[in-house]
């Protein structure tokens, strides 16, 4: 396993920056980067000297652009091995760690990808980043569990049934991101923020993330989304999906 697909990085004493790095795939979520994302979680929150976790992608051009379908397909990895769930149990990860963790937002945001900024408990975005859930196309459901919740019901049905693209300012103004941020200033003011939440009362911060996720986060709906997309796997319409879009990745 590459730990190159994952770059770990401390600010000061109580600042923890994972990097995702699969440039040539933008960041895409494989079994590989999903494993080492939950490895780094486990690791942050067993040192008491990790306070904040920020999560970003290399570069300007991607967050992550989602699962990677070519092994979501069959065409990388081994067969028969259900890899793509990886992806799934990191975003769950993340959305159950005790730890405040902050998304900077630093490109494209898609799928997977857009599940996991989600799973986050703040979001900045960069003025260029791009938004997109498109579960539908590929006969799988994502984000209906979580999206409601900071857009509203009828907005997260609009973006999840159409699958349509959008920006950084208009996920602000529904409420996905928290504040848009320069290009060139967006990890630094994402720090900026992860200092302050530092000087904090450590136990304070995470009661206070475990009271506000018990108001407003219902695990049975996150269960019923993970369950629907386990019957939906090899489904007859799903295979076809994943079919086209292989054939859109790889020309062939």
């Amino acid at each position: 396993m590459s730990k190159e697909l994952l770059l770990l990085k401390r600010h000061d004493e109580h600042v923890l920056i994972l990097t995702m790095h699969r440039p040539d795939r933008h960041h895409a979520l494989n079994h590989e980067l999903a494993t080492l994302l939950v490895e780094a979680l486990d690791q942050a929150e067993s040192d008491p000297s990790v306070r904040v976790v920020i999560l970003t992608g290399s570069g300007i051009r991607a967050f992550c652009a989602g699962q990677d379908m070519l092994e979501q397909s069959g065409l990388e990895g081994e067969r028969g091995v259900p890899k793509s769930i990886a992806a799934y149990l990191a975003i769950d990860r993340f959305g159950t760690s005790p730890l405040p963790i902050i998304a900077a937002i630093n490109g494209y945001c898609y799928g997977g990808g857009a599940a996991l900024a989600i799973s986050c408990d703040i979001r900045y975005a960069s003025e260029t980043a791009s938004f997109r859930l498109p579960g539908a196309e590929y006969g799988l459901v994502v984000g209906a569990a979580t999206l409601p919740r900071l857009v509203g019901a009828a907005r997260a049905k609009e973006l999840i049934f159409s699958a349509k693209k959008f920006d950084a300012l208009e996920a602000e103004r529904w409420g996905l991101v928290n504040k848009v941020c320069g290009d060139d200033d967006l990890l630094s003011e994402v720090i900026s923020l992860a200092e302050q939440i530092a000087k904090n009362s450590t136990t304070a911060v995470k009661e206070s993330k475990r009271v506000i996720d018990a108001a407003t986060i219902d695990s049975n709906v996150g269960q019923l989304e993970d369950d629907i997309n386990r019957g939906l796997r090899g489904s007859p319409d799903q295979a076809e999906r994943f079919l086209m879009a292989t054939r859109r990745v790889t020309g062939k």
